[in-house]
C-alpha cells in the first residue's frame, strides 16, 4: 500500500510541475504599461481664464519657434479648468518650428497642479493628433500617450486644439471670433468673384 502512496505522489507531483512553471512565468511578466494617475472619466469640458489666454497668445505671437507650457488647474468632474500656464523647463537649442522637447517634467520643473502640457504649432498647420480622415495617431497623440495628464492642448493662432483619453479632438477660440456681419464685405468693397454682395440685390 505504502508503494501505491508514493507512486500516486509522485504522478501527482510530475503533473504539478509545469503547471507550477507556468504559474511562475506568469508571475514574472510585467504589467501592461498604464498611465499612471491618468483619469478614467473622459474630459467634456476645457476652459481656461483670461490670464492664460493671455499668456497663450503673447507666446503664439513672440515665438518663432514652438514652445511648450504646463498647464495649472483642477479637474473638476468631467471638466478641466485651466487657471495659468507655466513655462515648461525647455533648452533653446531644443524648440524649433517643428518640435519641441522639454528636460524634464512639469512637477519636477516645479509645477504642482499640472492638468496637461501646451505647446503651439507655429504658422497654425498640422493642427492636429490624428491625420485626416485616418486614425493614424501623430507624434503629438503619441507623446500625449506617454503623459499621465488627462487633456492636451496645441496652440492654433488664435484657437486650441484639444484632445482627452476618450481621443476625442475638439477645439476652442483663444480670442472672440469675428461676427459673420464683420466678415461681409460692405458694398463697393466686394470681393471679386464674390456673391456676397448679388445676396443683397447688387
Amino acid at each position: 500500500m505504502q508503494g501505491v502512496d508514493h507512486w500516486l505522489l509522485t504522478r501527482i507531483a510530475r503533473a504539478a510541475a509545469p503547471a507550477a512553471g507556468l504559474l511562475a512565468l506568469l508571475v514574472l511578466q510585467p504589467e501592461p504599461t498604464r498611465l499612471v494617475g491618468a483619469p478614467s472619466v473622459p474630459v467634456r469640458a476645457f476652459a481656461l481664464s483670461d490670464q492664460a489666454r493671455r499668456y497663450l497668445l503673447l507666446q503664439y505671437r513672440s515665438s518663432p519657434t514652438e514652445f511648450m507650457g504646463c498647464m495649472i488647474g483642477d479637474l473638476r468632474s468631467n471638466a478641466v479648468i485651466v487657471q495659468r500656464i507655466a513655462p515648461a523647463d525647455v533648452d533653446p537649442a531644443h524648440s524649433t518650428p517643428t518640435h519641441v522637447v522639454p528636460r524634464q517634467t512639469c512637477e519636477a520643473a516645479g509645477w504642482a497642479g499640472t492638468v496637461g502640457v501646451i505647446h503651439s504649432h507655429p504658422g497654425g498647420e498640422r493642427c492636429f493628433y490624428y491625420f485626416p480622415k485616418t486614425q493614424v495617431a501623430t507624434s503629438d497623440a503619441e507623446s500625449f500617450a506617454r503623459q499621465p495628464y488627462p487633456v492636451d492642448a496645441i496652440v492654433c493662432g488664435d484657437r486650441i486644439v484639444w484632445i482627452g483619453r476618450d481621443l476625442v479632438q475638439q477645439q476652442l477660440w483663444l480670442a472672440e471670433r469675428p461676427t459673420p456681419a464683420a466678415l461681409d464685405p460692405q458694398p463697393g468693397n466686394r470681393v471679386p468673384g464674390s456673391d456676397a454682395g448679388r445676396k443683397r440685390g447688387e
